[in-house]
Order: structure tokens, then C-alpha cells, then sequence
């Protein structure tokens, strides 16, 4: 899908999108929603033991909307990141279509680059690779995603996710136990973060589109990094990040956060 969630070691892979570009530029499926069955009640104890509220979790759970999603959430135990084509990146059509960004969101980015010392054509050259400059954002309900992760502490609905999986694409069973152990804290971790930045936020959480891996926003940020570093670019009181002022200053401030400083070399 070449959506994939921001982190701070991917960034060396946009290092040869970066030093080209800087030499140019200053649905969810159709068909029947499963059957609404208790996937979730285990996941919402915790959630409630954890400090939620009993209405909010209740509320959260009870909408058709949210639900268990086996064949969504098999994706991440056969998807590979080197599948991704940097080289699409590069082609003459990216490059004008990132100017052409660059030209719409002067100001944003101009602001972005002043403030924290990021380069802007850093900034485009993310969102670029992240989402083709927010033309493609993901189809997959990240609540789901994220719930039938975290859910995964169930033996039953582990064996689910297996049986999803086809066989020809199935990894070694100890492999999938181990990874299935690893995410599904990671998806909790990820799940409490979602429910707190929407609520903050004033979002329906089922609203929210992102990648097969929960990523959302123009910036694809996890809701871990949605909750803690995403800014409100555009003054209007609400961190957004399917707006383009929202998603260009948050990914400065993610920079920033894990070390950027102005002046940087390319090799660092």
C-alpha cells in the first residue's frame, strides 16, 4: 500500500529522496460487516481497569462500526516494508507534483522551517513518501485495526488471526506467536493512545482512516505520536492531521523531538 507509520529509523531512507529533491524544490472493503460478537470484552475490562470510563468504553464498543477484524489485521504478519519503491519518489512527475505543494503551502512550510530549524523540503519529502503529499491516506479503520491488535491477548482470537492468514504467506508458527505477543502490547499501547487523542480532540474514533498498521493523517502518525507531538499548525485550537498546516508542523516537531537541529548534516 506504501503507507507506513512514521518513525525516526526510517528517516535514512528518505535520505536520497532528500538530496535529489533539495537540488529542485526550495474504502473500507465493500461487503458485509462481520457478525457483532463479545471479541471485545476482555479488551474492555482492561481498558476500564486501566482507567477509562465503563460509558465511554461501553459506548465505544457497542457501535457497529467497531469491530473485530481478522483479515486486517493478518496483513501484519505478511506485510514487508522493502516492498515499498523509493524510486517512485524520484521520477519528474513527484518532484513537480512535491514544487507544487511547496508553492501551495508556502506559508505553512516558511512558518514551519523558521520555528524549528527543519527544512522544508525535509518536510515535503515525508510527506511525500508517507502519503503522496496527502493524496493517499489509508481506507482501514484504525480503532479496528488497533482494538483486534490489542485483543490478541485471547488465545481464540489469536487462532483466528492465523486462519486469516493464507497459507502460502503464513510465517513459521513460533515466529507468529512471538510477533503476535510483541504487537498486541504495542497495539494496546497504540489503542489507549487513540481513545485519549480523540477524545481530546473531539473525534469519533470510528471516523478515523489510516494504513493497515493504524497510521493516520496526512503525516501518518501512530496515535502514540498523535497524543504527544502533533501541533495545531494552523491556530484553530484543534491538532488535525488531515489538515496540511497540522501534519507539516507536526512532522517538524517530530524531527525536532528526536534530535534535529538546524545545520544538521545529511549524514547524522
Amino acid at each position: 500500500m506504501g503507507i507506513l507509520p512514521l518513525s525516526f529509523q526510517r528517516i535514512s531512507g528518505f535520505l536520497f529522496i532528500l538530496l535529489f529533491c533539495s537540488s529542485i524544490i526550495l474504502s473500507p472493503a465493500l461487503g458485509k460487516k462481520p457478525k457483532k460478537g463479545n471479541e471485545f470484552d476482555k479488551l474492555s475490562q482492561r481498558l476500564i481497569k486501566d482507567g477509562f470510563t465503563p460509558e465511554k468504553i461501553n459506548t465505544l464498543f457497542s457501535n457497529d462500526q467497531v469491530f473485530f477484524n481478522p483479515s486486517g489485521v493478518s496483513l501484519f504478519f505478511i506485510h514487508s516494508e522493502s516492498s515499498l519503491d523509493y524510486d517512485q519518489f524520484v521520477s519528474p512527475k513527484s518532484i513537480a507534483k512535491a514544487r507544487k505543494y511547496m508553492e501551495t503551502h508556502q506559508e505553512s512550510l516558511d512558518l514551519a522551517e523558521k520555528t524549528s530549524g527543519v527544512s522544508k523540503t525535509v518536510i515535503t519529502a515525508i510527506l511525500l513518501v508517507e502519503t503522496r503529499l496527502g493524496t493517499y491516506l489509508g481506507k482501514r479503520t484504525v480503532i479496528n485495526t488497533l482494538s483486534t491488535m490489542a485483543a490478541l491477548t485471547d488465545e481464540a482470537l489469536r487462532e483466528r488471526i492465523w486462519k486469516s492468514i493464507p497459507d502460502k504467506k503464513k510465517p513459521k508458527r513460533e515466529t507468529f506467536l512471538k510477533k503476535v505477543e510483541k504487537r498486541s502490547k504495542w497495539g494496546y499501547a497504540e489503542l489507549k493512545a487513540l481513545i485519549k487523542y480523540t477524545s481530546r480532540e473531539g473525534i469519533a474514533p470510528e471516523t478515523i482512516k489510516g494504513s493497515y498498521a493504524g497510521a493516520m493523517g496526512i503525516s501518518q502518525f501512530m496515535p502514540s505520536n498523535a497524543l504527544t507531538l502533533a501541533k495545531d499548525g494552523d491556530n484553530d485550537g484543534k491538532v488535525n492531521l488531515f489538515t496540511h498546516s497540522d501534519a507539516i508542523f507536526s512532522v517538524a516537531n517530530y524531527l525536532t523531538h528526536h534530535g534535529w537541529k538546524p545545520g544538521i548534516t545529511r549524514q547524522r
